[in-house]
């Protein structure tokens, strides 16, 4: 039997073999390989080079176009980041820039990129409200029809013609629904009326009646045939607020992610008032609350697994309400909850609108909480039903935990019936 040998490596207790020991040294396999690797990180550190590829950049068109283009993975190039976000630069351009972005995504489209044609379109159309009516005739000529929010601004000879593409293309019929829904005019409500009273055949291949698919794009079809919507396009961004920004903030406007004195009955840990408004705000004043602030509670624990409902009393302070159904939780975890409450970032909200549609693309890179708008569903739409009435609630907005911890994730949905004065919570996660 060959002697093994002991791996040279101080406090290893490996051998080897002596053929081994020729081939590394002396160190057994798994600290020869880290030797290896420590001595080309050395290398790739000693010899790596920043590379600035905004340098004498101006024009905001070509610093999208390198921050949409791939980039070949080099250990030895470190890329300087340009010193705005995406959005940001989607946010600053002109007119005649935005249109220059729109060419430049058809001629990426018509080169074969369709996934980057597709980022762009989607980022004009929420981050700007473009309307790229023009182009939708070759978006359909290359098969862009799961990309359904940019068709909803449609003209009636394309809307017509997505109309009978619907009833005949049953490949394509879950994509054309969801466009319709996006279009979302008098013909298409009065289309899904009459889907609704007559259902073809094909509706038989669905997993949803054809007007259910009008959620997806913030309204729904009413029993009396008419379009009710579920958002509003009000819509302010709430972000993480600078040191000088928290001291010159309007303190009585908002207020995020408070601790309520209230328990939640299932779990006992504190419930959190994850918006507390002034109702006289722009982004809630179309609500017509009969109170002067509008506080949204949930429990961020047991909220995660289930809608949770609370009831507003006369001058709008929540409690629980007794429709919570208690869910499967799992087994509580107390330790967790202290550490990610002191790296929370302070929120404020903004003082100027955005586009309603900002945060309709859960996939685009912006921040996603706001009030107001459409929201980024992260799944499918999930609008609660008020347990009162039995009808959809509406939307109010959204905390994304992106926004808020440094490792969160998963968003909380916000919506209220005005009429039994009664909000909800919905998560999903991301």
């Amino acid at each position: 039997m060959t002697e093994r040998i002991p791996c040279k490596t101080e406090g290893c207790q490996a051998t080897i073999l002596p053929t081994t020991a020729v081939k590394t040294g002396g160190y057994c396999m798994p600290c020869h390989q880290e030797q290896e690797r420590q001595k080309r990180q050395a290398y790739i550190e000693a010899h790596r080079k920043t590379v600035n590829q905004y340098e004498g950049l101006t024009d905001p068109v070509d610093v999208l176009k390198i921050m949409h283009a791939p980039r070949v993975y080099d250990p030895l190039i470190q890329y300087a980041p340009y010193p705005l976000s995406m959005e940001e630069v989607y946010l600053s351009l002109s007119a005649d820039e935005a249109a220059r972005m729109l060419n430049h995504a058809i001629e990426q489209l018509e080169s074969g990129d369709t996934d980057e044609a597709e980022t762009i379109l989607m980022s004009l159309v929420c981050y700007l409200n473009l309307d790229i009516a023009d182009v939708l005739p070759t978006l359909m000529e290359h098969d862009l029809y799961h990309a359904s929010i940019l068709f909803k601004d449609a003209p009636a000879d394309i809307r017509d013609l997505l109309i009978e593409q619907a009833e005949a293309d049953d490949d394509r019929r879950n994509h054309l629904l969801l466009i319709l829904s996006w279009i979302g005019d008098c013909e298409v409500v009065s289309q899904f009326q009459r889907w609704s009273l007559t259902p073809p055949q094909w509706t038989e291949q669905l997993f949803v009646e054809p007007e259910h698919y009008a959620l997806e794009a913030g309204w729904e079809l009413t029993q009396a045939g008419e379009r009710r919507s579920l958002i509003h396009n009000h819509s302010y961004a709430i972000r993480a607020a600078s040191e000088e920004q928290a001291c010159t903030a309007e303190a009585d406007t908002a207020h995020f992610l408070q601790e309520s004195r209230s328990a939640c009955p299932w779990c006992s840990r504190k419930l959190t008032l994850l918006i507390d408004v002034d109702t006289a705000h722009l982004s809630l004043r179309y609500l017509g609350l009969p109170f002067e602030r509008l506080q949204v509670m949930t429990c961020e624990h047991c909220g995660a697994y289930g809608t949770l409902y609370m009831e507003l009393d006369q001058q709008g302070k929540p409690s629980w309400s007794p429709f919570n159904h208690l869910p499967v939780l799992p087994s509580p975890d107390l330790s967790a909850d202290s550490d990610s409450d002191l790296s929370r970032a302070r929120l404020i909200l903004a003082d100027v609108p955005h586009s309603p549609f900002y945060t309709a693309n859960w996939a685009l890179s912006q921040h996603n909480s706001q009030l107001g708008g459409h929201p980024s569903w992260v799944q499918d739409a999930e609008y609660p039903v008020c347990p009162c009435c039995q009808q959809h609630m509406s939307y109010i907005g959204q905390l994304d935990w992106e926004d808020i911890e440094q490792y969160g994730e998963g968003l909380f949905y916000m919506f209220i019936c005005i009429e039994d004065r009664i909000t909800a919570t919905v998560y999903q996660q991301s």
